[in-house]
């Protein structure tokens, strides 16, 4: 393949006599626009009804102008646009340029007047950004839903915690996954303020400098949904922090989600066996006909991977690079952005499935938990609040049990009582009802309802907790309604600018009469 011009001259500058060559067509430029035409077209769209909006406020073009050219955009689909190096520079942009005025029925002078491509193009990626990221708190929201319901069906049923990879203390399936809805909370909260960061609009930016005309920047934020515009303009169309902002959060979650999906692999272990996932979820061993594997919990860790490499890309697309507007960062450094959401996204789903179909074993667990001396930290309390042991001594006391009596073969409940007699002796102390402290401090059920402190493993702590989580991820589920209904509300008084007062022309022309006799609206499709 050659880099030779490919046919005529695009007549969009006279700065160059040649569209791209044939190279750069096929293997930058085509690809570019096939991405476009499928995630940031309807964005295009609405800016550029937006922008003739502004154009008709001005008085730059008439009603009638201003709907046409809005009728076009309406119009324009996937399907509709083509990448030709010699027509339209095989750039989105230029190439809806020219569909719109193809269509018109005469031209329109002033339309496209004071503008670049640079703002245009920073504004579309924003809002496809902002979209991914409300499309993925939907689905995070149903798994910190799921999550929490499983934890409140599991919040009584004891099982080993563990610190060190050593069993620690009891909690429960509950308490544990409380702990993972909690961070699936804390990450909505960023989510939110991360929208509500890059919700600031370019447009207006022109090139890097601003604009000429008029432009009426607060009007064209609200009628592409953003709160406000992007105060300045060379920030809007130079940085794109926000690519990295978004991939960050998900790299963050990554890294939560596969420590989680480290516990879910351990318990589901043949050593441990605590969860059971059903057979649709599972998979063979080609050679092991015993084995029953979980291979979705590792796809799932494997994928959380995946999260941190895209963000590292946009990282490093951005670093080095002059703040202004340039290819390598308004698409280099965004080419995954996609990919990246598209993973995150997988993996949720993912996750959410395994804790929908999840069973623990309730029997496995609490017998995990009487075999162990996870009772020692109570018992050192015991002596120390019962029996006034200085806190020190009632520590060294407690061990010493714990290795007499697993070499003695003893279980830890209901133990003995002489060892742990003997043990306190070995430091001048005398206790009077060790069968009484062992029965205590050892007893699996009263582990978990002796913690009364908030955030405790107690269950009804827990319970307490889910409250809580249940009541927050209402508000969140609101939150993320009321932006999305702020852009849909945005779209919809687009039009109203754009078509009534074309209609209001129409009624005083008598065009809306006869356009009422044929059955139709002024708007193609309503």
């Amino acid at each position: 393949m050659t880099s030779e011009a490919p046919g005529p001259t695009a007549a969009l500058s006279g700065r160059i006599r040649s569209g791209p060559s044939e190279l750069l067509h096929d293997e930058v430029l085509a690809p570019q626009f096939r991405f476009e035409s499928r995630h940031l077209l309807h964005h295009y769209a609405a800016i550029e009804k937006t922008l003739t909006a502004e154009y008709a406020r001005m008085g730059l073009v008439t009603a009638d102008e201003a709907r046409d050219i809005a009728t076009l955009l309406d119009g324009v689909g996937a399907d509709t646009l083509t990448a030709e190096p010699g027509a339209n520079m095989s750039d989105i942009a230029f190439a809806l340029e020219r569909h719109v005025e193809a269509g018109l029925p005469r031209p329109v002078v002033r339309w496209h007047v004071d503008r670049s491509r640079n703002d245009l193009q920073a504004c579309a990626q924003v809002m496809y950004g902002r979209d991914q990221l409300t499309r993925f708190a939907d689905a995070l929201l149903e798994l910190a839903d799921v999550t929490v319901e499983l934890a409140g069906a599991t919040c009584d049923m004891p099982m080993p915690g563990y610190t060190h990879f050593q069993a620690a203390q009891v909690i429960t399936p509950g308490f544990h996954l409380a702990a993972v809805a909690e961070h699936l909370l804390h990450t909505q909260r960023r989510l939110v303020q991360t929208y509500d960061g890059i919700d600031a609009c370019p447009l207006g930016a022109g090139a890097m400098a601003g604009q000429e005309l008029p432009w009426d920047r607060d009007r064209m934020a609200r009628l592409l949904g953003f709160s406000r515009p992007q105060p300045h303009a060379l920030t809007a169309v130079a940085s794109r922090r926000w690519s990295a902002e978004l991939t960050a959060e998900l790299s963050l979650l990554g890294t939560a989600l596969s420590r989680f999906t480290t516990d879910l692999l351990t318990w589901g272990s043949s050593e441990y066996g605590f969860i059971e996932l059903p057979d649709e979820l599972s998979g063979i061993s080609s050679a092991m006909p015993q084995k029953k594997n979980y291979p979705v919990l590792e796809r799932i860790r494997g994928r959380t991977a995946h999260l941190t490499a895209f963000h590292l890309d946009v990282l490093l697309g951005q670093r080095n690079t002059p703040f202004c507007n340039l290819v390598e960062v308004s698409k280099e450094a965004g080419t995954h952005l996609l990919n990246a959401f598209d993973s995150a996204h997988g993996t949720v789903r993912l996750l959410t499935e395994v804790l929908r179909r999840l069973g623990f074993r309730p029997a496995t667990m609490r017998a995990a938990c009487e075999r162990e001396f996870l009772g020692g930290f109570n018992l050192a309390n015991a002596l120390t609040l019962t029996g006034q042991v200085p806190w020190r001594t009632a520590q060294v006391i407690a061990g010493r049990y714990v290795v007499l009596a697993a070499a003695a073969g003893a279980a830890p409940a209901p133990g003995r009582p002489d060892l742990l007699a003997g043990a306190a002796a070995e430091h001048g102390v005398a206790l009077t009802a060790p069968e009484a402290l062992l029965a205590a401090a050892f007893d699996v059920d009263l582990g978990l309802r002796r913690m009364v402190s908030a955030g405790s493993a107690r269950p009804a702590s827990v319970r307490e907790l889910l409250r809580a989580q249940r009541e927050e991820l209402a508000l969140l589920r609101t939150d993320w309604a009321r932006r999305a209904r702020a852009v849909r509300a945005a779209a919809e008084e687009t039009d109203r600018a754009l078509y009534a007062e074309a209609r209001a022309q129409d009624r005083a022309t008598g065009r809306e009469e006869a356009s009422d006799a044929l059955g139709n609206d002024v708007r193609p499709g309503h």
